[in-house]
């Protein structure tokens, strides 16, 4: 858990040694930080509305404290997998593409699509909805490091996490959070849950066929995705 507040948050937690072992638990652990993190959201939210900031400002503000809390990984990573996925070539071309740094037109139009969807739907999601909404995108992680998943790439942290999570680890994460969705929003919060996992491991597919294996900005995409869904489909409720 000190890990994956390490990786996950800009909480100052020291970590000294990390390997597989230490890396496959902090993944298991994932979904509890997106908790917290959504915890603090709706916090935020609620804050903020009560103040009387317009509906759309609160949630782009909320938006970018979760950007500030998370060191912006998540959406580096949306980036990267969107302009990698967007350009000809090879997959060793894709691979350069996304560890070039830059934004291409892809990755603009992904940030803007996903951070102005979030922001439009936080205010209008229920606070529970926040919560299960980031504690789901974290729950991706698991999902993209399945056993059997390979890395695209032998070094970075894609390589260190990929392969290591349990068939039973993901599933216990995924029911408990279909029954949290449940009791959040009877059949909106489970639908958004499954919708969520299934467009997560369409593009973990999508990626294991045009790189090869994951790296880990794809794990930063599907978290930014499935979070999107959550929030999209319960603040219809």
């Amino acid at each position: 858990m000190r890990l994956a507040l390490s990786w996950l948050t800009v909480l100052p937690i020291r970590v000294d040694a990390v390997d597989t072992g230490a890396a496959r638990r902090a993944i298991a652990c994932a979904p509890l930080v997106g908790a917290l993190l959504g915890l603090a959201a709706a916090g935020a939210v609620q804050g903020l509305s009560r103040l009387g900031a317009p509906a759309l400002l609160v949630g782009f503000l909320t938006v970018g404290g979760l950007a500030l809390a998370t060191r912006g990984m998540h959406l580096d990573g949306l980036a990267d997998t969107a302009d990698g996925l967007g350009c000809y070539g090879p997959p060793e071309r894709a691979l350069a593409v996304m560890k070039d740094g830059g934004a291409g037109p892809f990755a603009v139009v992904a940030l803007i699509v996903v951070l102005g969807g979030q922001a439009a739907a936080l205010p209008a999601a229920p606070w529970a909805a926040v919560v299960l909404a980031l504690a789901t995108g974290r729950a991706t992680f698991v999902l993209c490091c399945l056993r059997g998943v390979a890395p695209a790439r032998p070094d970075g942290l894609g390589a260190l996490v990929a392969g290591t999570q349990s068939p039973l680890v993901a599933a216990a994460w995924w029911i408990a959070l279909a029954a949290a969705g449940f009791l959040v929003a009877p059949w909106h919060g489970p639908i958004a849950v499954a919708l969520a996992g299934a467009l997560v491991l369409l593009l973990v597919r999508h990626t294991r066929r045009r790189f090869g294996g994951i790296t880990g900005d794809v794990l930063g995409a599907a978290c930014e995705t499935a979070s999107l869904v959550v929030l999209a489909v319960c603040s219809s409720v």
